[in-house]
């Protein structure tokens, strides 16, 4: 064992004596850190929410680029540009073939509540697959019939008696926009903070229900690249080669767009960082506020230890280990509690909203900086403690 290890076994704890000492004392701090640490997992585990809800539809698409109109917000809110862009795109070296995917938001009725609700149409050339997503693309020939779509059985409301009819292979009937439509199967991508839920039909079907959209006026240009093309090179030719009336992107940028509307240009994004920040400064005053008692009722004690030759420094080290100890027995409650409320969340809402091991040590790094903030602001007087002064 290396003198500096044997050293630290041999040193008294009297961080943690003087911690547990006083064990209702400690039993409060450490409530107050594991609720500051539930402020902090629950902004982080909305804001995680946010993004990945937003971009799963955008990470299922089976594309290499991208072409959306500048004028395009996020999915749900497209602009639309001219078919046309897309022919032009498939005269591009390298280009396999371009479709167009159309989105639209509508009122349709829930088939089991019979209750209006606001839902994500998208229609999509059935001949090619849109999405990486095979629960959509077996019904690739039953959503050419008319007014039949395939719905997200994870879905934001009640549907549990549709989806058991759907999943013992009956169709559902219901209305969207006052016209009658089949649901004929279902697939899972999950409800967002954008919409409850989604629907895939083909765009022949899509034109069927929102008769005032046109077929020259697409939402998403799907792009695949030949084999051996780098879509990275294509998509600089397309930039080159196409008007600034169309935006190209690859597919990770098309991501980067979504996350970058939530975080930038809406304010539920600052919300967010800005609770996690609140959290983070609700725990530095807790724990502040129990060391500096704690500072305070040991003044004696520590004058002392000045007084018998002690240097500065190994009393601020008893303080910085108190930090360190509350900082790790408060996060495992808070980590607890978040855990729980992450389950109630998700079952609540169909948001995914999950505890990673990165999050959950990002959130003890900031615990335990947390505290070590409150320590370097509580041991303020014990620099100055004058023995003198006290006796």
């Amino acid at each position: 064992m290396s003198p500096i290890l044997e050293r630290i076994r041999r040193r008294t704890p009297l961080g943690w004596l003087q911690l547990n000492h006083q064990k209702g004392r400690l039993l409060v701090a450490l409530a107050g850190i594991a609720f500051a640490d539930v402020l902090i997992f629950m902004q982080l585990g909305f804001q995680g929410a946010l993004y990945d809800s937003n971009t799963r539809l955008h990470r299922s698409l089976d594309t290499d680029i991208v072409l959306i109109s500048p004028q395009a917000r996020n999915l749900v809110n497209m602009s639309t540009f001219p078919r046309r862009r897309l022919f032009q795109a498939e005269n591009v070296s390298g280009v396999a073939y371009a479709d167009p995917l159309y989105t639209a938001f509508a009122n349709w009725k829930n088939p089991q509540t019979h209750k209006e609700t606001a839902i994500l149409v998208i229609g999509f050339n059935p001949n090619r697959p849109a999405f990486n997503l095979p629960e959509v693309n077996r019904y690739e020939d039953e959503i050419k019939l008319p007014d039949r779509v395939v719905f997200d059985r994870a879905s934001r409301g009640e549907y549990t008696q549709a989806l058991s009819q759907l999943d013992q292979g009956q169709t559902v009937t219901t209305e969207l926009e006052r016209r009658t439509i089949y649901l004929i199967g279902t697939f899972r991508v999950g409800a967002s903070f954008a919409t409850d839920g989604t629907l895939m039909t083909s765009d022949q079907n899509f034109l069927r229900l929102f008769p005032r959209r046109k077929a020259e006026s697409v939402s998403v240009g799907l792009v695949r690249v030949k084999p051996g093309f780098d879509p990275q090179q294509v998509a600089t030719i397309l930039k080159q080669t196409l008007p600034n009336d169309v935006l190209v992107l690859t597919l990770p940028e098309f991501v980067e767009f979504e996350k970058e509307y939530w975080s930038k240009n809406t304010a539920i994004g600052f919300v967010f960082g800005l609770g996690t920040a609140m959290g983070f400064v609700v725990g530095v005053i807790i724990v502040y506020q129990v060391l500096s008692t704690d500072v305070n009722a040991h003044m004696a004690e520590y004058a002392t230890f000045k007084a018998m030759g002690f240097r500065t420094v190994y009393l601020l080290g008893i303080v910085f280990e108190e930090a360190v100890i509350l900082a790790i027995l408060g996060f495992l409650p808070g980590v607890g509690a978040s855990l729980g409320l992450y389950h109630l969340t998700r079952n609540a809402t169909n948001l995914p909203i999950v505890m990673t091991v990165f999050r959950a040590t990002e959130v003890l790094v900031l615990t335990i900086v947390m505290c070590l903030i409150s320590g370097t602001i509580a041991t303020r007087r014990l620099r100055s403690a004058d023995p003198a002064e006290i006796f």
